[in-house]
């Protein structure tokens, strides 16, 4: 019987960053996908600076950066006038290396992920299909239909179901999937466009009577994505609607003259999140786990960071010996981010298409009297940064964390100092320990006893500005967050952080 540590069903982002983060760290996998290559709609758009960080950790985000469009700034519209701008540049730049919006199409995304997989060994299994499968304790056993029909099993420790909402592998471990459906309908299309908000390489939200619309580009050339509402009197035959039937008065409220539509479809939007991210030995990673609306371009993000939430876990314990229960941290951690996520994207979506008069008069008068106020505050604007790059994404809450130095808690994003650039390190994806200043002796000899790579950084007002704290031990999982934070950097304090979570005699790296 065919066997892999890890069996992944779903290729799209999801699947095949699970699939990369485990080979990079040495556990073997096996990928499969019932479609016969990767995806040819552009669909999710939006790549926040939160998961080009955590590219880094791959040496992708070069690669991506360049073969995307970087946003700079968001402006939002009402009735035709220009009412706010939201720069990443001013609200980001001393928070991540990332200070924009980048937009790559997911078609070109997934192409770049499959050859950086086949480069690494890995390919992945087209055309192959998980009918179903059986937990039998010490292992899953999955039933494949391979692309010449015929049927085999696949026996595996773990399984990972990045199969998409309608998910095969929810369905088997029998986990819900409460939410709902919202009654509006969107449009997406893939445009050629003329006029100054289509050839500036930014991005535009308007809001006009009855009618939303938002514009992403591709390029400063006009090409880019229209994303809207469809109105209630033709929501009914959504499935037979071209791009002239639906409403065009917020495209036009911003200049932008559409020439040409190279795709157009419509879709209903969903807010789901599962009740168990977590069944035995199988896993549910991104829309498998939750859906929710386009809203902030949050989606795929979302997906992309359970993956490296689950995957250094299942090394740590496939690799290194670490207990079984680590395992149980990844529905802890990432489901109650998808709850807020999907919280806070309902609302806005709610505010943004609500029918009525009243919500039209919120929209188009008092929205903006308030936006441009608070989008001059520089601490809403970085706020707001925060929330849409994800690099506000924590786990105070979570069962992993432990300590406090400085204004930084254990389950926080590291954070980056501009000057040193302290996320250079993290390309190692393995446990390490920051110190900002000086530290004791004997730290140095229990990193190495342990396996973990030491990172002494001078210790100034840069790293001060950020929380951090003079002399402190930062301990780092192989995801960027801090695991244990101790202001005295006690050898102590982190060995039992390590045997708590990681188990007694575990090896580190």
């Amino acid at each position: 019987m065919p066997h892999a540590p890890v069996l992944i069903v779903g290729a799209g982002p999801t699947g095949l960053v699970l699939a990369l983060w485990l080979t990079r760290q040495g556990v073997p996998v096996r990928i499969i996908d019932k479609a016969a290559g990767p995806g040819t709609a552009s669909r999710a758009m939006a790549v926040q600076a939160r998961t080009l960080e955590l590219y880094r950790q791959l040496d992708l985000a070069d690669a991506v950066v360049a073969s995307g469009h970087t946003i700079p700034a968001i402006h939002l519209w009402t009735t035709g006038q220009r009412r706010a701008t939201l720069s990443f540049g001013s609200a980001g730049q001393d928070l991540t290396p990332y200070a924009f919006l980048l937009v790559y199409p997911q078609d070109q995304h997934e192409r770049l992920l499959v050859a950086r997989l086949q480069a690494l060994g890995v390919g992945v299994e087209w055309r192959t299909e998980c009918l179903g499968f059986e937990d039998q304790g010490e292992r899953i056993v999955a039933q494949l239909r391979l692309p010449d029909g015929s049927e085999q099993a696949c026996a595996a420790p773990y399984l990972a179901g990045c199969d998409g909402a309608r998910s095969v592998v929810r369905h088997q471990i029998g986990a819900g999937f409460p939410g709902g459906t919202y009654d509006k309908i969107f449009y997406v299309a893939d445009v050629d466009a003329r006029g100054p908000a289509a050839t500036n390489g930014q991005a535009h939200i308007a809001l006009d009577h009855a009618d939303f619309a938002a514009w992403l580009p591709y390029d400063n050339q006009g090409r880019g994505r229209l994303i809207g509402v469809v109105g209630d009197e033709r929501a009914q035959r959504a499935e037979s609607l071209a791009f002239d039937d639906v409403g065009h008065s917020a495209i036009a409220s911003v200049g932008l003259q559409v020439r040409a539509v190279h795709w157009f479809s419509t879709y209903r939007v969903h807010h789901r999140v599962t009740d168990h991210y977590r069944r035995g030995r199988a896993f549910l990673v991104g829309d498998a786990a939750h859906v929710h609306s386009p809203a902030g371009g949050q989606g795929m993000n979302t997906g992309i960071g359970d993956a490296i939430n689950l995957a250094w876990k299942l090394a740590a314990v496939l690799q290194h010996g670490a207990p079984d229960a680590l395992l149980d941290s990844y529905e802890a951690e990432r489901r109650a981010f998808a709850l807020k996520l999907v919280e806070t994207t309902d609302r806005l979506f709610s505010f943004v298409t609500a029918d009525g008069s009243f919500a039209d008069f919120m929209r188009t008068r008092i929205a903006p009297l308030l936006v441009p106020l608070a989008s001059g505050a520089g601490a809403v604007r970085e706020y707001a940064f925060r929330m849409v790059s994800q690099t506000m994404i924590s786990y105070h809450d979570g069962p992993l964390a432990a300590g406090q130095a400085g204004a930084v808690r254990s389950g926080d994003r590291l954070p980056w100092v501009r000057t040193a650039d302290n996320h250079g390190p993290l390309a190692d994806i393995a446990w390490q320990v920051h110190v900002y200043g000086d530290a004791p002796g004997e730290l140095a000899a229990w990193c190495t006893s342990q396996g973990i790579a030491l990172h002494r950084f001078p210790f100034g007002p840069a790293h001060e500005a950020v929380g951090l704290a003079r002399g402190a031990a930062y301990l780092l999982r192989p995801d960027s967050y801090v695991a244990c934070a101790d202001p005295q950097a006690r050898c102590a304090v982190l060995q039992a952080y390590l045997e708590r979570h990681l188990g007694a005699g575990t090896r580190r790296s």
